[in-house]
């Protein structure tokens, strides 16, 4: 096994033989979409190697894909640049006339002929990787790094599932789950600090983050070496960007079918899509994952750190050349003036005199200026709205009009903003009069709480109300003591024990599933009734639930579990943390936010949630229910033989278990849906003798 696991680990790591660009027209390349999906629905299978295998290929093959399209753009420009002379026609100049016309067209078409050629060659038919919005967006929040995570800690590969994790909260940095398992990987044996790597790193981004570290440490001439390497690669990944943007024409709310412009209209509207896009390239390269705002003034902002790292290395010519560049983007700062004025007066004047500003940026600058002068034509003239996204753009590249409308429009947005905040201070005191009336009118209108119990020995202890929210219900007199110490019994002897939760380091964990719990009594491992008594326990929550909360459709089982936590004595001291932090059953909690995304890895198609209590000899390990923000305690249970809690599984039951600080504490964990393709599938299998449960 462990050899079939090397070898099939060593086809995910070895690189292939040619470039990601170099891909041949006899090999068609699996959209990533595909994998995506494939991946996935092994992951709710389990197939944990199935999910590697082919979350990884979707990764690669989505990087292949954007390369090749950068690559054969950048290529086909270079092969059919628009200065060439043309035979018979001179250099091809639209509007000169008729004959010329035809050869700047020519030029179009032979370049579009280049880049189609070319990326059907390396990448198959165009259509082939067409991928929706929904599947974009979920590579662009780096969910597969999430379904990477958790699979590659299954098979036990713990330096790539920390990688993959720490990718994922990179730029998910309020996702709380993940940040409870990097402190878990944190604590594991075996992983090293360098393995939390962001494997989504933009190399111009990693440089400059790295050289501003050294900086901080005044390590300036190492310092000064990254930030070389951040303009370089700045630069490369630039173009690239740009090259992206010459895609096809984003309708953005027109049907397609009703789009009925002339030639030069839908030219004109086609160029303003992709010079807005290129544009948007400082801010898309200023941005790094996690962060809500890009870096301001992130180009310029290079060279201000260059010019001072050369200055304390004692590098005054590069230092001269940094500071002379920073101020083609802000020719009047004062500060960068005299530092100029003061590296000039120690290399020698004439010498400073001869030192330029780096010729890339000029070009950069002078291209970019241009495009903003077109875009702010075509805002003119067409109506094509432009923001720019430079703060150094000279005020007189924006039409006077324009700069005079703007003026008006900050004034006419400030004077709206204080109206609506007099009005919400009018709409606070209203509200705060009529809260006594909408309480009553609430009460009025709520439904009677509370289907049959079905059973004479269940009562309920504590209703929705009184728990202080909705879909919520306590019960006592569920299963007797001797159920009680039986299933306390079949937990110590069949649970797998020994490792620490992914919760805390506090603790020890041991759990057992109806399907083991069965398989061994089969096995006579275990006395049968044991496990019989965990199966139907278990059936009869189901029914007590399903009946109190008058669903309309059956309830199926999605997971049912039988787990034990045993306090740690040595680790106790100070301890702070929950036995299990507060999380929602199908949703992924952001507290920071007061929000629950129902997507996975959550399982959202969990609907109902309950816990049967087998014991209550242990110090600590109250369950509680919590707002969203996962602080403010809404309600409290204290475990006891034979008490179920049992509760929506959405956003209004966040819930947690605090710190088990003695003892051990065992339950019964049930999850259900109103799904039957998520119904457990041991629940399905007709495999034990009928027994009864008293109740």
């Amino acid at each position: 096994m462990e050899l079939r696991y090397a070898l099939l680990f060593s086809c995910l790591i070895i690189p292939l033989c040619s470039s990601d660009t170099d891909v041949s027209s006899h090999f068609v390349l699996e959209p990533y979409d595909f994998l995506f999906d494939k991946a996935v629905e092994a992951y709710y299978k389990g197939d944990w190697l199935t999910v590697v295998l082919n979350m990884e290929k979707a990764l690669r093959n989505k990087a292949t894909v954007r390369n090749v399209k950068a690559q054969c753009r950048l290529s086909c420009a270079n092969q059919t640049a628009f200065g060439e002379r043309l035979s018979g026609l001179g250099v091809p100049i639209p509007g000169a006339g008729s004959v010329e016309d035809l050869g700047f067209f020519q030029k179009i078409l032979k370049r579009a002929d280049c880049v189609n050629s070319c990326e059907t060659e390396k990448l198959g038919y165009p259509t082939l990787h067409q991928v929706t919005a929904d599947v974009e967006l979920e590579f662009k929040k780096r969910t597969p790094y999430n379904y990477l995570q958790a699979a590659y800690f299954k098979i036990n590969k713990l330096d790539k599932a920390v990688a993959a994790a720490h990718t994922f909260f990179v730029a998910n940095p309020d996702h709380v789950e993940m940040k409870q398992n990097l402190d878990y990987y944190r604590m594991m044996a075996g992983v090293q600090p360098e393995d939390f790597k962001d494997l989504e790193a933009r190399p111009h981004m990693a440089e400059f983050l790295l050289g501003k570290s050294y900086y901080s440490d005044e390590s300036f001439g190492l310092g000064a070496d990254h930030f070389e390497v951040a303009i370089n690669e700045y630069f490369t990944a630039d173009k690239e960007c740009r090259a992206l943007c010459e895609g096809a024409y984003n309708y953005d709310g027109y049907n397609y079918m009703e789009y009925s412009a002339d030639l030069f209209q839908t030219m004109t509207d086609h160029y303003m899509q992709v010079l807005n896009c290129k544009q948007h390239c400082a801010v898309e390269l200023a941005s790094t994952a996690g962060k809500d705002k890009p870096f301001e003034d992130f180009l310029p902002s290079l060279f201000n750190y260059l010019q001072f790292s050369y200055y304390n290395s004692e590098k005054y010519e590069q230092a001269i050349e940094c500071a002379k560049t920073f101020l083609l983007f802000h020719p009047a700062d004062v500060v960068m003036n005299q530092n100029l004025a003061y590296y000039s007066v120690v290399l020698g004047e004439d010498k400073a005199a001869t030192i330029s500003a780096r010729q890339v940026v000029k070009q950069h600058i002078q291209q970019s200026l241009l495009e903003k002068e077109l875009l702010y034509f075509g805002y003119e003239a067409f109506g094509i709205t432009f923001v720019d996204p430079d703060t150094w753009t000279p005020e007189d590249v924006m039409p006077k009009k324009l700069r005079d409308k703007q003026k008006a429009d900050r004034e006419t947005a400030a004077r709206i903003t204080e109206e609506i905040g007099n009005l919400m201070k009018e709409i606070e005191t209203l509200v705060e009069e009529k809260k006594k009336d909408s309480s009553d009118i609430a009460m009025i209108i709520t439904q009677p709480e509370g289907g049959a119990l079905l059973y004479d020995d269940i009562k309920v202890t504590m209703t929705s109300k009184q728990l202080n929210g909705s879909q919520r219900v306590l019960l006592d007199g569920v299963i007797s003591d001797d159920e009680c110490r039986e299933l306390h019994r079949l937990s110590n002897v069949t649970a797998t024990a020994g490792a620490l939760p992914p919760h805390t380091p506090s603790e020890m964990f041991q759990g057992v599933t109806v399907l083991k719990a069965v398989k061994l009594g089969q096995e006579g491992t275990v006395p049968l009734k044991s496990a019989r008594l965990f199966f139907d326990v278990s059936e009869k929550v189901k029914k007590v639930l399903g009946s109190y909360f008058r669903l309309d459709a059956p309830l199926y089982f999605s997971y049912s579990h039988l787990v034990c936590r045993s306090a740690i004595d040595e680790k106790q001291e100070d301890r702070k943390d929950l036995s299990h932090p507060v999380h929602v059953d199908n949703c992924v909690l952001v507290s920071e936010l007061n929000k629950c995304l129902k997507e996975p890895p959550a399982y959202t198609y969990r609907d109902y949630s309950a816990i049967l209590y087998l014991n209550d000899d242990f110090e600590g390990g109250d369950f509680i229910f919590t707002e969203l923000d996962a602080k403010t305690v809404t309600a409290k249970v204290r475990p006891q033989c034979g008490r179920v809690v049992g509760f929506g599984a959405g956003q209004e039951n966040p819930h947690g278990v605090r710190a088990v600080t003695k003892g051990q504490r065992c339950a019964v964990a049930l999850w259900f849906t109103l799904d039957p393709t998520h119904e457990e599938k041991v629940r399905t299998i007709s495999f034990l003798p009928t027994a009864s449960v008293s109740g």
